[in-house]
């Protein structure tokens, strides 16, 4: 019995040792497969995708006739967004209703929500909102595709190209005027297309008649023009389109704000007990407004006061601060007036009103420099010379002059004019052209610049600067090429403009007497030529109106980026008006 237990006991032993060898040979081929697994991961980093998608194959094909079916096919060379497909996908003229849309991997089929009419020609745009799934990346170019339901199919066209900073994924609103022009705003487009990387559009798929086209920047992407948020560009005529005249190109746009809602006062907080943070609807022509465009009424105590000083600082676009010189009791109902505002569309606020938020808070600052135009160490040019000093609060206007000194490097001093873009901006004239190639710095005796509560700073503060040679400047010359066949003369109200890309500051005109011009003294830089027919001989581009309608002035674009060199002048340019 004994060896029959013992035996039972070996056997229990050497099934423990072998099931162990099995446990710990699973758990390191487990370890094995998972370590395998993990460095098999895609390796992390790698070039970007910047591919944009496009669009390989559509059904039915451009340009099928007597088409009967109630759908359209797109087909992607990648994954895409299907909300960003959803929201470009136009059909023209207009199909009221929602469309289906079926995925099938990269392809999409897109259902119409009625049958289409008969003998139409239908255009099928894709507008350059899609965008990839792997990085977002925009298609360059807007596609278009016609069909029609009848035996024959237009394929009248009109293209152009939006001029100006924004000008990728503008849509083209196109009407036929066969209505009250002045309200076709109101209503959806009959044709839609919408702007490339580059600005450029075609609008396809037209019949005969007569047009009106529109560039608007639709943030709603709903194809109705809203005024109060919208950009929008006008066109310089109507477009006519027939048999003979089947394709109308350069219908070109430059895009503004025709915003006609006035200006409001929104809030004024006082950030101490000297200064107020005032809040509009929108930015306002601040160079235009002093300190008398407000009051302060306390309607606890039955009391106005006076608002001591005015200016923008560096505050939001449509901020501006205030700054009064008497305690306000901070137990009081105190409300703020403001009157005769301007906005930069020229919308006027007659009068409005707020609360102000209220403090004691003392102020313990004292005023500094923040910036200068022109900034510290730079060239500048020596004749009309202007300087600009910013300061981080209003001060007391007499008792600065004496504290400013205008000198070169030898200490010879230099007579200036001094003026105020506000009350806390200085502006520095010379009285005299500077000299070439020269050393000029301006003091301020810190001590002087006194804000509302007294506090001042025991500084010195220098502004250096150095004039430019007048072998420095640059120019360009050239000749005007009519290729416009309005039949208009062009060169009898021309004005040619020459903008720095890069500083807003250097605009240059020129009204054009004869085909040839020419620009001198002009800083070095990278530069735009552009120019427009001043037909109402205001000497400033006419966008035209929406509403009620009013045509724009014609403009041209010099096609490249000019760039301009110290002491080299580009001579013989050809600029051709088409």
């Amino acid at each position: 019995m004994m060896n029959l237990i013992n035996l039972i006991k070996l056997s229990t032993q050497a099934l423990i040792k072998q099931a162990n060898y099995y446990t710990i040979f699973f758990f390191i081929l487990l370890s094995f497969i998972l370590l395998k697994c993990a460095n098999q991961l895609p390796p992390t980093g790698g070039d970007v995708d910047r591919i944009p998608p496009e669009i390989e194959e559509v059904y039915p094909a451009d340009g099928t006739t007597n088409y009967d079916e109630d759908y359209f096919e797109i087909d992607f060379s990648e994954y895409v967004d299907k909300r960003s497909v959803r929201e470009a996908v136009f059909i023209s003229p207009f199909i009221e209703g929602a469309l289906d849309f079926s995925w099938t991997g990269t392809s999409v089929e897109v259902s119409f929500p009625e049958g289409l009419k008969e003998d139409v020609t239908y255009t099928i745009t894709i507008g350059t909102d899609v965008v990839d799934r792997n990085n977002n990346n925009r298609m360059l170019q807007s596609y278009s595709f016609s069909f029609s339901t009848g035996d024959r199919i237009d394929r009248k066209i009109i293209s152009g190209k939006i001029f100006g900073k924004e000008k990728e994924g503008i849509f083209l609103y196109a009407y036929k005027v066969s209505k009250e022009a002045d309200t076709l705003l109101i209503s959806k487009p009959d044709y839609v297309s919408q702007s490339g990387k580059n600005g450029s559009y075609t609008l396809n798929g037209l019949a005969s008649g007569i047009y009106r086209v529109f560039a608007v920047n639709d943030k709603f992407k709903d194809l109705l023009y809203q005024q109060d948020q919208d950009e929008i560009g006008l066109p310089y005529k109507d477009v006519i389109l027939s048999d003979e005249d089947s394709i109308f190109t350069n219908l070109n746009f430059l895009l503004f704000n025709a915003d006609t809602t006035r200006p409001r006062l929104i809030s004024s907080v006082m950030t101490d007990k000297n200064h107020l943070l005032v809040t509009f609807n929108k930015a306002l022509r601040f160079e235009d407004m002093n300190s008398e465009n407000f009051v302060i009424f306390d309607s606890t105590a039955s009391r106005g006061s006076a608002v001591k000083y005015f200016y923008k600082g560096k505050t939001k676009p449509e901020e501006a601060i205030l700054v009064i010189d008497e305690e306000l009791n901070i137990e009081n109902k105190i409300i703020l007036f403001a009157d005769t505002l301007v906005d930069l569309s020229g919308n006027l606020m007659v009068n409005d009103f707020t609360k102000i938020i209220l403090s004691d808070r003392p102020d313990t600052s004292g005023v500094r420099v923040i910036s200068s135009e022109p900034n510290q160490n730079a060239l500048i040019d020596f004749k009309s010379t202007q300087i600009k000093i910013f300061l981080d609060d209003a001060v007391r206007k007499d008792e600065i002059r004496s504290a400013i000194t205008f000198a070169d490097t030898l200490k010879n001093s230099i007579p200036f004019k001094l003026d105020f873009y506000d009350d806390a901006t200085l502006l520095i004239s010379p009285l005299l052209d500077l000299k070439p190639e020269k050393d000029y710095q301006i003091k301020l005796n810190m001590n002087s610049f006194i804000d509302a509560a007294g506090n001042s700073t025991d500084t010195l503060y220098t502004l250096m600067f150095k004039t430019i040679s007048g072998l420095d400047f640059t120019g360009l010359s050239g000749k005007i090429i009519e290729n416009d066949t309005s039949g208009i003369d062009l060169l009898s109200n021309l004005i040619l403009v020459l903008e720095n890309s890069e500083n807003d500051n250097l605009i240059y005109k020129k009204k054009i007497s004869s085909e040839n011009f020419e620009f001198t003294r002009i800083e070095p830089g990278k530069y735009i030529l552009w120019g427009f027919s001043d037909e109402d001989e205001s000497g400033v581009y006419n966008f035209g109106y929406p509403d009620p309608f009013e045509y724009s002035e014609k403009f041209y674009f010099y096609p490249d980026t000019l760039s301009l060199k110290p002491r080299w002048e580009i001579t013989d340019l050809q600029f051709r008006l088409k």
